[in-house]
């Protein structure tokens, strides 16, 4: 008994504390293995997907968030999934996409139906959007053992890289077509000096698990992965070539939170470098219901990086949100009983589960002209449906309430208006729908809102 509330007190004190911060980063799916690219002044980000209630490594397709101020994050519909390869029969596990000369290419593991093996598939699409396409047919690289978590780097001279691996690390040097390669699948020496010793474990040489993610910085190559012994840290390695040989530099984030895995990946925006991984910190999160997180990384003047916990995520975003566009109801800073979905009428929308649910969108600029009224597409199966309006708080103050009218389901809409309280400068903008107390699913379903 005690050891059961001791666990109870301890997952509510984890819980909270990201709660109150913006990380995890996604709370309307599961996700894992973050791969962050900029293009066009704002951050694309390719997540792995965790299905719900899974017991183990269950994933059909990859999803596609984007940002311009690392607060507020717009979903986008899924841009491909393991069934983009005609020759793969599961598993849409950790991805990367790489933009070269106007086009984009993601490098995927997915099993091969030829041999029941992971293989790295490569797909190419005209926009980060998508849709992707399958150029070869067949596997890009398969070594038959470990082929899972590419990493894909474009160094200054124009040489690409593909990394990947575990329980080995590979790599091969991709032809600037970033569809075929040139040389032979190369296997990184596991030495103690690249990845350091892993204590007790015959099996294993060197604390390095999986997760590789090439990155540069200042003519120093740092080559980050996820680390053993189960559950795995973030530790990483540098050199001063983008093939090693690899020194082993230390840990940059300890084992921490209720997943046994993480997987790196680092992103430089705006003047800032940040570092996206995963954990298990939303209601009911595992090792196998994951959840993206981020956090800034910061550099020594030596280039070293010192270890980092799990943290709050970012406080502040670097832009606001304009109010007076159309805004997507998937554009989430943070939520509570929501989820993410899509159908063919209006793409991705969210829906509320039960009385109480809300989003959260962060540094909303209603400027000094300010706003009178607001605009929204919803829809109910249910009467007696509204949406709150409040700033600064889920308790703020009420600009306003909207009536939801049935509609009959998320293929049918209904645009609605209502005026509000008059409302200048930068708030936290929430939207709280209200129902029946008994309405534990599908309470509405909300696409997006704009302010006049």
């Amino acid at each position: 008994m005690r050891n059961s509330f001791k666990t109870a007190i301890f997952s509510f004190v984890f819980l909270s504390a990201y709660i109150f911060g913006q990380n995890p980063i996604i709370q309307t799916a599961y996700t894992a293995d973050p791969a962050p690219l900029v293009y066009n002044d704002q951050v694309f980000l390719f997540t792995g997907h965790d299905e719900d209630n899974s017991t183990w490594f269950t994933m059909n397709d990859w999803k596609l968030y984007t940002t311009k101020d690392m607060v507020n994050w717009t979903e986008h519909p899924s841009p491909l999934s393991y069934k983009t390869f005609s020759w793969a029969k599961a598993d849409a596990w950790a991805a990367q996409c790489v933009e070269r000369n106007g086009k984009f290419y993601i490098y995927c593991p997915v099993i091969s139906s030829e041999n029941n093996k992971p293989a790295i598939g490569v797909a190419v699409a005209d926009s980060p959007y998508g849709p992707f396409y399958d150029p070869l047919g067949k596997p890009l690289a398969q070594s038959g053992l470990g082929d899972i978590d590419p990493t894909v780097f474009i160094d200054d001279d124009g040489q690409a890289y593909l990394y990947w691996g575990n329980p080995n690390c590979y790599y091969i040097k991709l032809n600037e077509d970033m569809i075929s390669f040139s040389g032979e699948i190369t296997s990184i020496p596991m030495t103690e000096t690249s990845f350091a010793k892993r204590e007790n474990n015959p099996q294993r040489a060197t604390l390095y698990e999986e997760g590789p993610w090439l990155y540069k910085r200042n003519k120093l190559y740092y080559l980050f992965w996820a680390g053993g012994p189960i559950p795995e840290h973030l530790g990483y390695s540098t050199s001063s070539s983008a093939t090693g040989p690899w020194k082993y530099s230390g840990t940059l984030m300890p084992t921490e939170g209720r997943s046994f895995t993480n997987h790196p990946g680092i992103l430089d925006f705006k003047g800032k470098t940040y570092l996206f991984y995963h954990n298990g910190a939303l209601p009911g999160g595992s090792g196998f219901t994951r959840s993206v997180c981020v956090d800034e990384l910061k550099f020594n003047k030596d280039g070293s990086i010192s270890p980092m916990k799990m943290g709050n995520g970012i406080a502040q975003g670097i832009s606001n949100i304009n109010p007076f566009l159309k805004n997507e109801g998937e554009t989430i800073a943070w939520s509570e009983g929501i989820k993410s979905q899509q159908n063919n009428q209006v793409g991705v929308f969210i829906k509320a589960n039960k009385n109480g649910s809300y989003t959260k969108i962060k540094g909303v600029d209603f400027q000094k002209k300010g706003a009178k009224k607001f605009t929204a597409r919803v829809g109910t199966v249910h009467n007696d449906v509204s949406l709150e309006i409040r700033i600064d708080g889920v308790n703020g103050k009420l600009l306003g309430t909207m009536t939801i009218p049935r509609t009959g389901g998320s293929d049918r809409w209904s645009i609605k208006t209502t005026e509000i309280s008059p409302i200048t400068e930068v708030h936290d903008l929430y939207f709280i729908f209200k129902g029946k107390d008994t309405i534990t699913e599908d309470l509405a379903f909300f696409d997006y809102w704009k302010f006049e």
